[in-house]
Parts: C-alpha cells; structure tokens; sequence
C-alpha cells in the first residue's frame, strides 16, 4: 500500500475498490477526501492497471504516452492520491479493455474480467482482513456503466465483503475481518442531472447535459435506490483536481468541468450511495443517512 496511514488508536476506516486508476476521482473522491480530514484512514484499492485504456485527453494523444501508457497511468494515480490524501493499493490485474463493434470482440486472455471469482478475490480478502475497513464502497451490479472490468469489479467487492469475516473461505489470506457496511455508488442519477441541467439554464449558461438527458433511458434510473447522501461540497474542488491528474483520460476542457463549481455546490452538495449490506442497527424506512459510519462508531476497533 502507499500513503501513510493515520494514528487514532480506534480510526475508523473506509476501503473504496476500483476498477482502473482514474475511477476513484470520478466517483467518490470529495467523499474521500472529506473523511480523510476528519481522521478517517482510507484505502482506494485499484483492481487493474488500466493497461488497454485510451488516451482520451487530445493534449497528451502522442506517440511516447501511448508507449508507457502503463507506467504513465500509475504515475497519474500516485498524483491523484496525493492529492486526495488516501492510500492506495493495486490487486495485480490486467485490464480488459472495452469492448467495441458489432458484434463485440472477445476480451483478451488472461485479462481481469475472465479471471475465475475466486483467483481474483483472494487478494482482495488478504487486503480487507490486513487493512480491516469498517466500510467498503463499490460499483452496483452493472458497473456503473457496462465496462466488462467495473461489472467484475462488483462481483468481486461483493464475494470479498462476505467471505473475507469467514474463518474458512480463503485460508492462508489472514485472520478474519468482517466489514460492517458496503454500498454502491449512486453517481449517475437523473434528478442529480436535470438539477444541474436546470441550474446552469436559469444561470443563461450552456448546460453540458442536453443531448445526455435527450437520450435518457428513465428504465435504467437508479435514483430510488439512493440511501446515502453525503456532504462533501467543501472537496469538489480536490475531487477535481485529482481527477484531472489523470491527465491521459481527462481532458480538463471537457464535460466533466463544465459546471462551475460554485452551481455544483449551491445544486447538489452530496455524493450520494446505496446501501446494500449492513451488520450495524438497520436505518427507518425511508430514511436517507448523511454519513457512511453511520451507526459504526459504537463497533469501531482498533
């Protein structure tokens, strides 16, 4: 792992698992960053190099970046976790690449998605009972978005959640921990999207979203399933410099830095999550909570 853990005897701590180096800037990096501040240790774990990744910035399209593109993208997550201020650790794996064409191309041999569950889940379970997190956080059942890497990124987060406080699944991987929460990011919801939409209209500003919200699929939202809202508006401006220290895959004057980020703020101040497994008192009915360590303070260890 790089990064320097923190030194509270009874810190909390919170493991966010990722598919590629970039990810964990563009979803739930003012989180991160936020509980960073507050004492919270925090471990990215990185499932794969982002080795068959594009170079989607035009500024860094040259030749020589796309020759070290593996190098040039861990050198981009060490920046971004600097910036953030968590640690970070890689599970080894090798990206498979987005598929493309019709019909789709096979994904490459021996790449992260066709690994069996359980070989790419035994390094997840040795960091989860070294690391010991109280919270995990993770990709719902589609990734996200169908990225063949995020959809495995899933299966594995949820296998390892469950197995890894089991004395007999995964032997010789460390003694048993058991996280007390996990919960899947909730970034792409459409009220999120028509609030921001909406607000750089009434600021006579171009919104970014148009031909997004055009084209949405109302059967794909996600929004009901919301549980977590979390106040981070203080770090968007981290979260956007993190993200744009990845420079290969972010360019700076795209989409995703078209809202100024005093709209961002006033719009929609939350990063907001599903939570999905809880082994702490069980939220009301209809309850949306502000906080990941919600009710996992009393549980909290050294």
């Amino acid at each position: 792992m790089t990064g320097t853990p923190g030194s509270e005897p009874a810190q909390r701590r919170l493991m966010a698992v990722h598919a590629h180096p970039d990810d964990e800037s563009s979803k739930g990096a003012a989180t991160m960053a936020r509980y960073v501040r507050e004492g919270v240790d925090v471990l990215v774990v990185t499932c794969t190099g982002g080795e068959r990744g594009s170079v989607l910035n035009p500024a860094m399209d040259r030749p020589e970046v796309l020759a070290d593109l593996p190098a040039i993208r861990a050198a981009e997550m060490e920046a971004a976790r600097e910036i953030l201020g968590v640690r970070q650790a890689w599970l080894g794996f090798v990206d498979s690449g987005l598929p493309e064409g019709e019909p789709l191309p096979p994904l490459p041999e021996g790449c992260f998605a066709l690994q069996p569950l359980e070989v790419i889940a035994a390094p997840l379970v040795r960091l989860i009972r070294d690391f010991r997190p109280h919270v995990v956080t993770t990709y719902d059942e589609r990734g996200g978005y169908p990225h063949p890497d995020h959809i495995r990124t899933h299966e594995v987060s949820v296998e390892a959640f469950e197995a890894a406080g089991d004395p007999d699944r995964y032997p010789g991987t460390g003694d048993p921990w058991q996280p007390l929460k996990l919960y899947y990011h909730m970034t792409f919801t459409k009220p999120r999207l028509v609030a921001m939409h909406d607000a750089m209209l009434a600021r006579k500003l171009d919104s970014p979203y148009t031909d997004w919200l055009g084209s949405w699929d109302d059967s794909k939202d996600i929004s009901h399933r919301v549980t977590t809202r979390v106040p981070c508006a203080d770090y968007f401006e981290l979260r956007d410099r993190a993200l744009i220290a990845h420079a290969t895959q972010v360019d700076p004057s795209g989409r995703w830095f078209a809202l100024p980020l005093d709209v961002q703020r006033d719009t929609w101040p939350t990063e907001d999550y599903e939570l999905v497994r809880s082994l702490v008192e069980p939220l009301e009915p209809g309850t949306i909570e502000d906080d990941l360590f919600t009710g996992v303070a009393a549980k909290v260890e050294a």
